[in-house]
């Protein structure tokens, strides 16, 4: 990858309407390198996908909170069916396996605290092999960005 595939990376990133001409305009080029350029990108799976980026505090769904799970057993067979189970549950938006305190950091977004508990207590905690359940309530988003920084080489 280089300076021209990251330049049209950020600009995507910022704004994944942008069309061939506007990207080209942008960087100086003709639209055909750039057309071909970004179906690599697709191709090789660096761009996975585009979506809109949406504002949940403009819906129901304005509750955003962080839950620490700990697994009974840290067995590879009970990791992946957590990670299978956790998966298809819609309240969930991220899910990361950790190293440290935590086997699991999810990333859940619910309607309220009534919504949570439901969410806890009937989905989460339902689950097979989970023994802990930390959860920290977000007050304010100081910072959320879908851009990854681009590291030049």
């Amino acid at each position: 990858m280089d300076k021209t595939d990251q330049q049209i990376l950020e600009l995507l990133q910022n704004d994944a309407k942008l069309n061939i001409k506007e990207i080209a305009a942008e960087l100086k080029m003709t639209k055909t390198p750039i057309y071909e350029r970004i179906k690599r990108l697709e191709r090789d799976g660096v761009i996975e996908k585009y979506v809109a980026v949406v504002d949940r505090k403009k819906l129901k769904s304005s509750m955003l909170v962080f839950c620490s799970v700990r697994l009974e057993e840290q067995k590879l067979p009970e990791i992946k069916r957590f990670e299978e189970a956790i998966s298809v549950i819609p309240e969930v938006l991220e899910c990361y396996l950790m190293g440290g305190a935590s086997d699991f950091l999810l990333k859940v977004v619910v309607e309220d605290l009534e919504a949570y508990h439901q969410f806890s207590s009937g989905k989460l905690a339902v689950l097979p092999n989970v023994s802990q359940i930390k959860s920290f309530f977000v007050l304010d988003e100081v910072k959320r960005s879908t851009v990854l920084p681009l590291l030049t080489p």
